[in-house]
C-alpha cells in the first residue's frame, strides 16, 4: 500500500474520472478496462508521476449498485496494478453503505488507495456534518486503514470541513466543488493539514494560482494529454501555458457544465464516439444519460476539432 505521505504527493496531480460505458443498458466492463488502459498508457505527467484514476460522479456511481461499483474497482485495479493511484468515490446515502463498500473494496486483490466521500444528501447541519464525518473517519481509519477525502459542495459547511481536515488523521483532503472564490480561505485555513484539490474540471489554473494542488478531469478519458499538460504547466509556474491549454479545451468543458451540468457525462461520451479513436470505448449511453441530440452533437463535433494532439 502506498504511504499516506506518498499518496498526498501523488494527488497533487490530475485525478482522471473515466465514464462508465454501457451497452444495451448494462455496464461493459471490458470497455471500461480499455479506457483505464488508455489512461495508464498515455501518462504525460512530468517527473514520472503516477496516473490517478477515480471512479466517481462523472462515472455515474449514483446510478449503480454495490456489486457493479465493486466490479468496476476490481477491473480498474487489475488493469492499473501498482502503476497508478486508484480512488473510489462513495455516495453516502445511506451513510451505513459507506462502511459496506469500504469493507468490500479493501478486500479486493488490488484495493483502492483512498476513498472520496461524496456530498451528504438529506437534511443536516454543518456541526452535525463535522461530528458525523469525524466519527466515520475514526471508524473507517481504525478498522480498514482508510484514507479519506471529502467532496465539498456546500459553502455553508466551510468552517466545519476545514475543522474536519485539521482535527482528523484519516481525512487527508478536500475536493472543492463550490467556486474559485472560496479557494484562498480554504487553502489558508487548511494549511499543511491536508490537500485542497480543485474539483470542477480542467479549467483549473485560476484555482491553482490561488493555491489548490491538483484538479479533477472528466475529459481525460478522451484527451489525456490536456489535463496532464495543464497540471505540468501549473506545477512549473507557467500559468500562461496552462491558460493556453485551457483555451483549447474550453468549448468541450463548457458544454459539460451548461444547464446544471446536463451534459457532464453525455458530452464526453459524444466526444469519444465522434473522435473515432479505437483505443477508447464510450459505449452507447448510460442510465438517465442517453446520447445527445443532433444539435448538441454538432456543438461537440466543433468543440473537438483540432484536439487530436491532446489524445
Amino acid at each position: 500500500m502506498i504511504s499516506t505521505a506518498n499518496l498526498k504527493e501523488a494527488l497533487q496531480s490530475v485525478t482522471t474520472i473515466p465514464l462508465i460505458p454501457y451497452r444495451q443498458g448494462k455496464i461493459d466492463y471490458e470497455a471500461h478496462r480499455k479506457n483505464v488502459r488508455y489512461l495508464m498508457e498515455n501518462n504525460h505527467l512530468s517527473g514520472h508521476r503516477p496516473r490517478v484514476v477515480c471512479i466517481a460522479g462523472t462515472s455515474l456511481i449514483h446510478h449503480i449498485n454495490n456489486q457493479e461499483q465493486n466490479q468496476l474497482l476490481a477491473v480498474s485495479g487489475s488493469e492499473m496494478l501498482d502503476s497508478g493511484v486508484l480512488l473510489s468515490a462513495i455516495v453516502p446515502n445511506p451513510v451505513s453503505n459507506i462502511e459496506i463498500l469500504v469493507r468490500e473494496q479493501v478486500s479486493l486483490q488490488r484495493p483502492p488507495d483512498a476513498f472520496l466521500i461524496m456530498p451528504l444528501g438529506g437534511v443536516y447541519s454543518s456541526e452535525g456534518l463535522y461530528e458525523g464525518l469525524m466519527q466515520l473517519g475514526e471508524q473507517l481509519g481504525s478498522r480498514y486503514n482508510a484514507r479519506l477525502l471529502f467532496y465539498h459542495r456546500n459553502q455553508r459547511d466551510h468552517d466545519q470541513v476545514v475543522r474536519l481536515i485539521k482535527d482528523s488523521d484519516h481525512w487527508i483532503g478536500i475536493k472543492v466543488g463550490t467556486n474559485v472564490d472560496e479557494v484562498p480561505s480554504l487553502v489558508e485555513e487548511v494549511g499543511d493539514s491536508g490537500l485542497v484539490i480543485w474539483g470542477i474540471g480542467d479549467r483549473s489554473t485560476k484555482a491553482a494560482q490561488l493555491g489548490t494542488t491538483g484538479h479533477t478531469s472528466g475529459i481525460s478519458v478522451v484527451y489525456a494529454k490536456a489535463g496532464d499538460e495543464i497540471n505540468n504547466a501549473q506545477l512549473a509556474g507557467d500559468y500562461e501555458k496552462a491558460y493556453a491549454l485551457e483555451k483549447r479545451i474550453h468549448d468541450l468543458e463548457n458544454i459539460r457544465f451548461i444547464n446544471g451540468r446536463e451534459f457532464n457525462y453525455s458530452a464526453v461520451l459524444e466526444a469519444m464516439i465522434l473522435s473515432g479513436y479505437t483505443d477508447i470505448d464510450g459505449g452507447e449511453g448510460g442510465p438517465f444519460n442517453p446520447r445527445v441530440s443532433s444539435e448538441v452533437s454538432e456543438i461537440v463535433r466543433r468543440a473537438i476539432e483540432g484536439l487530436d494532439d491532446l489524445h
